[in-house]
């Protein structure tokens, strides 16, 4: 008779553990929500520069009165293009949207605009991604709403749909009037 060894059950334990924590970590409610450190503080000073000519988005810009929307997105960018309808629709009910083109060639960002229409009542290039950075984005598209002294209330990372929209957008900017 065989004489059985305990080594035998690490392997199927270990990968029974992983297994456990990819499940609960990709089950979680909200995994698509990515924390920020800036939620209830100023938003970060953008460090960007004109994109279409006119003077770019600045700190005062965020302190303005009114509730305002921050969306970082790319002509590069799959996840920006699709959500790009979206933007449109908010632009048009009288939202003001900061769009910060990132890392991106400034005819490239214009064509974008051009073919798909332009949602940004202010708009900054971050060429250099350093106010990305400040900004702590993962990526592209990434939103965040900003109240009317300049603090960030909430933050979406990846594509606006009708239901992101619905379920984050619209309650943290109903929070910020």
């Amino acid at each position: 008779m065989a004489k059985f060894s305990p080594l035998v059950v690490i392997p199927p334990l270990a990968f029974a553990g992983l297994a456990a924590v990819f499940y609960f970590g990709l089950t979680r409610e909200d995994a698509s929500q990515l924390p920020s450190m800036f939620i209830g503080q100023p938003a970060p000073a953008m460090q960007v520069t004109s994109l279409r000519g006119d003077l770019p988005p600045t700190a005062e810009d965020l302190g303005a009165p009114g509730v305002k929307l921050v969306n970082f997105w790319a002509s590069w960018c799959g996840p920006c293009r699709a959500e790009h309808p979206r933007l449109e629709e908010l632009a048009a009910e009288g939202i003001a949207i900061i769009g910060i083109n990132y890392k991106d060639q400034p005819e490239q960002a214009l064509g974008f605009l051009t073919e798909l229409g332009d949602p940004f009542a202010l708009i900054g290039a971050d060429s250099s991604g350093r106010t990305g950075i400040d900004w702590g984005i993962y990526g592209v598209p990434e939103t965040f709403v900003i109240d009317s002294e300049g603090r960030v209330v909430a933050r979406h990372a990846g594509p606006l749909t009708h239901e992101i929209i619905a379920r984050i957008i619209r309650p943290a900017m109903e929070s910020a009037e």
